[in-house]
């Protein structure tokens, strides 16, 4: 059984939080040690101190302390109200937000702190890259479902509707909006077009009209 040998200094200072992009790009390393992999297997699975960790992972008590340790230095793994150990799903979801693409030139002038109309409508309804809701205006509504569209969709790339999906349920997480409604949305301002399933962004994706 692998050592984590890394891990088995004592006294050292307990580290902060990875900010996302560096957890994020720490992750193959995380699960590329066998004991790490089979230590958050038997968390997943409801094992909730190290002794039940153990056990589970058929990991030596020393094993299973190194794993636990970088397990949860990467903030994946984490003690619950009840203190038992559980993942860390939240931290998941951090990491899946900051593994979308950088926004596109064309796209990146909503949103990133301007001050002019649309960055504020923009900055009321979409945080932390979530759709919170659609607003009830129709103007501010085109203005956050063109911005969605730039942020998502390259202009002339097909995508098929399961992958349009994917990237869209990614904006409604926690909101009030599914993503088959802000799908219907963005083909009916022919922000998206619609052929045999595949879907496209127009170059110039000007309200148009379009059905879903």
């Amino acid at each position: 059984m692998p050592n984590d040998r890394s891990d088995a200094s004592v006294g050292a200072p307990e580290p902060s939080e990875p900010t996302p992009s560096s957890a994020l790009a720490a992750l193959p390393a995380l699960f590329s040690e066998e004991s790490r992999v089979r230590a958050f297997a038997a968390v997943a699975l409801g094992a909730g101190d190290a002794a039940r960790v153990a056990r589970a992972a058929g990991l030596s008590a020393k094993d299973t302390a190194g794993a636990l340790r970088r397990l949860r230095d990467q903030g994946v793994v984490t003690s619950g109200d009840d203190g038992e150990l559980v993942v860390a799903h939240d931290r998941f979801r951090e990491l899946a937000r900051a593994a979308r693409p950088a926004p596109s030139a064309a796209g990146s002038s909503a949103g990133e702190g301007g001050d002019g109309p649309a960055d504020i409508v923009v900055r009321t309804f979409v945080r932390d890259g979530r759709l919170v809701r659609l607003p009830a205006r129709w103007t501010r509504k085109k203005v956050v479902l063109r911005h969605i569209a730039e942020q998502t969709f390259a202009p002339g790339t097909e995508y098929p509707e399961r992958t349009v999906d994917e990237k869209l349920r990614a904006w409604c997480e926690d909101g009030e909006v599914d993503h088959v409604t802000l799908r219907r949305h963005l083909v009916d301002l022919g922000h998206l077009r619609r052929s045999d399933g595949i879907y496209s962004r127009p170059a110039d994706s000007a309200d148009r009209a379009g059905t879903a």
